[in-house]
């Protein structure tokens, strides 16, 4: 005859999608009743609706039809009660008190938009996951956001367990959250000042669940405002990764943030200069189209490393446009680009032992 205890151990396999974390250990396994081989056991969510419900069940009938003397098997789908929600909600505090202590925090910024900052963050983020690795990803941009577009999470909603915990977005196999993704509209323009973007960025970072991640990585509102500044003071151990173009302005803009990170004993990671030139597709010739050498003085200047190069190239920017990061693309020249430079900063931040293995 089956027991309880074989059950609860066959439940341990069934992972909740969002949480990343097996049902039995998250509370969720309750009644189990056993009689002549005929199973009923009632699952409590996180949420009523939980969209993964289906999921899951179909998961939980297999993994105890699987065992010995099981001749069917119900399954009941009901929601945590307020009780059982904070002591899940006190579980996930006691996991993000020690979030940033294990994960390497990457803010990505930039002297000033429209230099391809948020492009290149979405990439080297799916880029490390390829890698082998966990990742997350926090839009910082509150105003400007454009990760959910880059991701192709657009439209879709972030789910909140309770007034303490969010839970992240998957995308390609990293967790993200943005503000694009509590708006009900991309186009719906946020007028809101400095304490409330401040407060939202709080949650972001203490009451999102992220789990056990080996790369954080920041997509940082462009400039040296009061954004940028405080995202970099809240996370001092996190390291600043800029983004330029070729131009004289693009290049000294960005020192500027470079100088800001210096100020608040933020450490340089290194510079990625984008649009760096352009590959004729008739003929191969390499053009550099907005010119060369500036980068390499500010990186001079800031005592710090050009990581790597990205072409100025139009498949870039229509796969952004359709939610199909470059990355992502076997084969491509740009993700190629990506995955070296994604290589690097593992060498520069290493994981003792990725996650993602």
């Amino acid at each position: 005859m089956v027991t309880k205890e074989q059950i609860l151990d066959a439940l341990r396999k069934v992972i909740d999608p969002e949480i990343g974390k097996d049902i039995v250990d998250l509370g969720m396994v309750h009644n189990i009743g056993i009689d002549d081989g005929h199973v009923v056991v009632d699952i409590h969510l996180t949420i009523k609706g939980c969209p993964l419900q289906n999921k899951i069940r179909d998961d939980v009938i297999a993994a105890i039809s699987a065992l010995t003397g099981v001749k069917s098997v119900k399954v009941n789908m009901g929601e945590m009660t307020n009780d059982e929600k904070q002591a899940l909600n006190k579980r996930f505090g006691q996991k993000r008190e020690a979030l940033f202590e294990n994960t390497h925090v990457i803010a990505v910024g930039s002297g000033k938009g429209g230099v391809g900052k948020s492009t290149i963050t979405a990439n080297l983020a799916l880029a490390l996951h390829k890698l082998g690795y966990k990742v997350g990803l926090i839009d910082t941009d509150i105003l400007g956001y454009s990760i959910p577009r880059l991701l192709g999470t657009k439209g879709k909603q972030a789910t909140a367990i309770d007034k303490h915990t969010i839970m992240p977005i998957e995308a390609h196999g990293i967790k993200t959250i943005s503000m694009g993704n509590f708006m009900p509209e991309e186009d719906v323009a946020l007028i809101w000042r400095g304490p409330i973007l401040g407060g939202i960025l709080e949650q972001f970072f203490s009451d999102v669940y992220w789990g056990d991640l080996d790369y954080l990585v920041l997509d940082l509102p462009p400039g040296t405002g009061d954004v940028p500044l405080s995202v970099l003071q809240r996370i001092p151990t996190s390291k600043l990764l800029l983004i330029t173009t070729p131009q004289s302005s693009a290049a000294h803009v960005a020192g500027r943030l470079g100088n800001m990170a210096e100020k608040v004993n933020v450490d340089m990671l290194g510079i990625i200069e984008n649009m760096s030139y352009f590959i004729c597709p008739n003929c191969s010739a390499k053009h550099y189209i907005f010119g060369q050498g500036e980068t390499e003085a500010i990186a001079k200047i800031l005592n710090t490393e050009i990581l790597g190069q990205i072409p100025l190239d139009i498949e870039i920017r229509q796969d952004s446009d359709n939610g199909i990061p470059t990355v992502l693309k076997e084969g491509d020249d740009s993700a190629k680009i990506y995955m070296g430079i994604a290589e690097r900063i593992a060498e520069k931040l290493p994981v003792s032992c990725p996650k993602n293995d």
